[in-house]
């Protein structure tokens, strides 16, 4: 039997190799028979906000509600920066999902911003805007609300705050509380399943907590 890898929160990254989904409010509006051809949604890059399609190849699913794919069918499951912006009882939901659809023995690899991290940085800091920096930079502050009906829709398609946050510590608690053994640190290609490569961006390591894990096998 072929070795089939799922990815979910993917964002613009969509390897052919794997079966990629989002659930962006935004991608939905893009599936849309006839409608969603004529929209795109606006996405922030590296030099402001520009309106890209998401790549065909992805598709549209949420972890929570559960993925269109069969129990114990997957080899490998990644996703990366896309737990800490669910609630802590989704999460949970999220992961009671992730082990239902790998295989035994097969591996899931996550990756969100480090809280201990985030932490040191603002207690080590002098600054008088240190406390701001730190809300800033974990994205657990709401700098402004939104305004306007425009400003609503942005709100409504946009999911850019975090909900939780973690450390290594307690995302290994969470992880065996799911269920998942030889529950380990990772860092950025050094999985023991080559095709992890296909999906892993380094840049997505910095300031976080990487963990891979696998799922019993009986």
């Amino acid at each position: 039997m072929k070795s089939q890898y799922v990815q979910y929160g993917c964002g613009l990254s969509s390897p052919d190799s794997w079966i990629n989904f989002d659930a962006s409010p935004n991608l939905w509006l893009e599936r849309l028979p006839v409608l969603g051809k004529f929209y795109s949604g606006t996405k922030a890059l590296e030099g402001g906000m520009v309106r890209l399609r998401f790549p065909e190849n992805i598709r549209y699913g949420d972890i929570v509600k559960g993925l269109p794919i069969e129990p114990n069918s997957c080899t490998g499951v990644y996703a990366s920066h896309v737990l800490e912006h669910l609630t802590l009882e989704d999460f949970s939901i999220a992961l009671e999902n992730t082990i239902k659809i790998l295989k035994p023995s097969g591996l899931f690899r996550i990756i969100v911003p480090d809280l201990e991290i985030a932490a040191k940085n603002y207690l080590s800091s002098e600054a008088e805007t240190a406390s701001i920096d730190f809300l800033k930079s974990t994205l657990l502050g709401i700098e402004s609300r939104p305004k306007g009906y425009g400003g609503f829709v942005r709100s409504f398609l946009g999911n850019s705050n975090h909900l939780w946050m973690w450390d290594y510590k307690s995302l290994k608690h969470e992880l065996s509380k799911a269920g998942f053994i030889q529950i380990r640190k990772a860092s950025f290609n050094d999985s023991r399943d080559p095709a992890f490569a296909d999906v892993e961006h380094q840049s997505r390591f910095i300031d976080a907590v990487a963990i891979e894990c696998m799922k019993p096998n009986d």
